[in-house]
C-alpha cells in the first residue's frame, strides 16, 4: 500500500516480534518513512476516533474470538464513508476443519466465523457491505502449487516452513483438503464506514 499509493501505512500486531519483524523488512524494501508498526490488541483498539482513511485486514481474524471488537473499532477509527476491505478464512458448508493449519494446530485457537456471520459482524458494527468476493478456488490453486513446489525435487530457498514450523507440510495438505472440502472459504469484503 505505502509503495502503489505513496501513503503513510500504520500495521498491528499482537505479536511484538511480528511488528519487528515487519518494520525491518520495510527498512530493507525502502519504505521505513512510511510505514509503522504498533504491537496493539485489535479487539481493544485505543486510537483517535475519525483518523484513519482506509483500513485493511488480510487473514487476521481466524484466531480472533471477539470478532465483533475488532469491527467496532476499526468502524470507529475510519473517517465516515471510508473503505475498509477483509480478506478472511471463513467456516466452509463442508463439516469441521481438518487441523494442523496454517493459523492453528488445534481448534483451541482457530474462531472461524460462516460468510453469514461474517455479514452481521460487519452491519452490526455500522459497515454498508459494497461486495462480497468469494476466492476460494483462487486460494485453493494457490495452496495446491505451493504444496507442490514444496514437496518437488527444488527446494525454494524460502519457503513457508520456515514461517510455520516443522508440520507445515500438514498444515499445507490440510489447507488444501479443507478448501476442496469447501470446510474453509476465502472471502474478500468490501465495506464503506
Amino acid at each position: 500500500m505505502a509503495e502503489v499509493y505513496a501513503c503513510q501505512v500504520t500495521g498491528i500486531d499482537l505479536t511484538p516480534e511480528f511488528c519487528a519483524a515487519a518494520q525491518e523488512l520495510s527498512r530493507w524494501v525502502g519504505l521505513a518513512q512510511r510505514v509503522r508498526f504498533c504491537q496493539v490488541d485489535a479487539t481493544a483498539l485505543d486510537c483517535e476516533p475519525a483518523s484513519f482513511d482506509a483500513a485493511m485486514t488480510i487473514h487476521v481474524a481466524m484466531n480472533i474470538a471477539a470478532k465483533d471488537r475488532v469491527y467496532a473499532g476499526v468502524h470507529r477509527a475510519l473517517k465516515p464513508g471510508r473503505i475498509f476491505a477483509v480478506y478472511d478464512i471463513l467456516q466452509g458448508e463442508g463439516g469441521a476443519v481438518h487441523y494442523p493449519v496454517p493459523w492453528a494446530r488445534d481448534p483451541a485457537i482457530s474462531h472461524l466465523a460462516t460468510p453469514t456471520q461474517m455479514r452481521s459482524l460487519l452491519q452490526g458494527a455500522g459497515f454498508r457491505i459494497l461486495d462480497e468476493i468469494d476466492q476460494t478456488e483462487q486460494g485453493e490453486a494457490w495452496f495446491k502449487a505451493v504444496a507442490a513446489q514444496a514437496a518437488g525435487p527444488v527446494k525454494p530457498p524460502i519457503s513457508l516452513r520456515q514461517l510455520l514450523g516443522s508440520d507445515a507440510a500438514d498444515m499445507m495438505r490440510n489447507q488444501v483438503r479443507n478448501l476442496s472440502e469447501r470446510r474453509i472459504r476465502t472471502v474478500t469484503f468490501i465495506c464503506r464506514s
